[in-house]
């Protein structure tokens, strides 16, 4: 009995001892968790006050108060607005009257409008040289041709009649003589106003002359001779220029004469 108890006594010993062991080392192990989980808090920021915040990049003013204005969802870019001109309107040419080689110029006094046919006024014009036959430029219609002399591409606003020079030139109606000039490229020109929307200009004539500004002539009168003052035609043989206009447009003088 007494061996058997002394047993007892030395496991219930050790049991007792192992069991406060035991409980000692859990003990320490929920402190060490404890005070490492109250390091980890500490080290942990507060995500209410150390958020991160992101400058906010100031809108660029627009020169006026903008409101409502909805919010971006993709990155902002900056619109240069352009500030555009539209172009001068430019005068449409036919293909057709357009020459590579052909620059445009229009070296010509009057209007460049054409009336297509004579009005009533001249119905009994006559003929401004005895002979009408040889003529050397036509009357263009408006369209460009060249001019031989400067190998420009211009209007043919009258009508080149070949002749001698010295040859009569007559008034092809009745009328007043509204000026007598000297031009620089028409040489001696002289402009008869018909009185009735009419004018008739000779160019081209020899320096001396019958009539003078002011002057009353009648159909058939003398007015000067042909001569070779025209320097823009001057390649052209000896010749009459003649061109008419009914209220300033221009009228091939062809359809007036009888």
């Amino acid at each position: 009995m007494l061996k058997k108890n002394e047993l007892t006594d030395k496991h219930y010993g050790k049991g007792s001892k192992g069991f406060y062991a035991a409980l000692g080392i859990s003990a320490v192990m929920v402190a060490a968790a404890c005070l490492f989980a109250h390091k980890q808090g500490d080290a942990i920021p507060n995500v209410k006050t150390s958020a991160v915040k992101t400058p906010i990049a100031a809108e660029t003013p627009v020169g006026r108060r903008v409101t409502d204005i909805p919010k971006a969802t993709s990155p902002a870019y900056s619109i240069t607005s352009a500030i555009v001109t539209a172009p001068p309107v430019m005068e449409t040419i036919p293909a057709a009257e357009i020459t590579v080689d052909a620059p445009f110029e229009v070296a010509d006094s009057f209007t460049e409008k054409v009336q297509p046919a004579a009005a009533k006024g001249l119905d009994n014009a006559c003929a401004p040289l005895s002979d009408i036959s040889g003529v050397i430029e036509p009357f263009s219609s408006g369209e460009l041709v060249k001019n031989a002399t400067t190998g420009t591409w211009q209007t043919h606003n009258g009508t080149d009649i070949a002749a001698e020079v010295g040859s009569d030139v007559m008034a092809v109606e009745n009328g007043e003589i509204s000026s007598v000039t000297n031009d620089p490229l028409w040489g001696v020109t002289v402009v008869l106003d018909h009185k009735n929307g009419f004018f008739t200009r000779y160019c081209g004539l020899g320096a001396d002359l019958a009539v003078q500004q002011g002057d009353k002539v009648s159909r058939g009168d003398i007015i000067g001779a042909v001569g070779q003052t025209a320097d823009i035609e001057s390649a052209e043989a000896p010749h009459l220029h003649i061109e008419i206009t009914h209220n300033g447009a221009f009228v091939d003088p062809m359809t007036v004469f009888k």
